[in-house]
């Protein structure tokens, strides 16, 4: 009696379970790796369900995916220096109207990386959320609104401040070279935020008015990350 032809469905589930099994086995060895690897998957296999054909979109989130294991337990300036520049090379900048058809949308990093392109919100937003994954304190981060001192172009970026007290560096999607705002000349800081509060510029520095859950947009993206599987606590 001749075999059975297996359908290509059915060989490209046994493929896709294989190839779980395999992910198990690798966090299963490495339980330092369990609740990253667990949330990414989680978050890919929803997007996957919703989206049903994700095409180079996958391709990005894995790589973002393999770089966050990848620099895991570097030195805070590589890391920064890696995720400054992947986001810099795997977005294009593109307005919320065109990406979204919205006039301000705050995209979480799947999101920008499903669209491959987002507005330097976007930018900074999936910068934050990645360096926060990879342990930094979220006190050492702030999302920072700027406006060029020529042009008065409003434009967010994310501040990094290695002590307290130190000046930021500062990750912007202009530049995949980070510099402290000391050695950029351009941007006029307007407020900054984080998990801890809402920065006001001042005198006597940086003076925290609000309660960050004040901020709705900043909130919205906040439960989408935790939608998507994303352990992030208030930031």
């Amino acid at each position: 009696m001749p075999a059975r032809s297996r359908r290509p469905e059915w060989t490209l589930l046994r493929l896709r379970l294989a190839g779980w099994s395999l992910l198990l086995v690798c966090l299963w060895t490495d339980p330092g790796n369990v609740r990253a690897n667990w949330e990414f998957v989680s978050a890919l296999s929803t997007f996957e369900h919703r989206h049903q054909v994700l095409g180079p979109a996958r391709e990005r989130l894995e790589a973002w995916n393999q770089l966050l294991q990848d620099v895991t337990g570097r030195p805070e300036y590589e890391q920064l220096n890696a995720i400054n520049r992947f986001f810099n090379q795997q977005l294009s900048f593109k307005e919320d109207q065109s990406t979204w058809q919205q006039s301000d949308y705050w995209a979480t990093p799947i999101e920008a990386l499903l669209k491959g392109a987002g507005d330097c919100e976007d930018y900074a937003l999936a910068k934050y959320f990645s360096l926060r994954s990879l342990g930094v304190s979220s006190d050492k981060l702030r999302l920072t609104y700027v406006k060029a001192r020529h042009g008065n172009q409003p434009h967010m970026v994310l501040a990094y401040y290695p002590s307290p007290g130190a000046g930021p560096l500062i990750l912007d999607n202009l530049s995949s070279d980070i510099r402290s705002a000391a050695q950029r000349q351009d941007p006029n800081p307007v407020y900054a935020f984080n998990a801890e509060g809402l920065y006001l510029p001042g005198a006597t520095g940086d003076t925290r008015s609000i309660d960050p859950k004040k901020l709705s947009r900043w909130q919205d993206v906040l439960k989408k990350m935790r939608d998507e599987g994303f352990t992030v606590g208030n930031g």
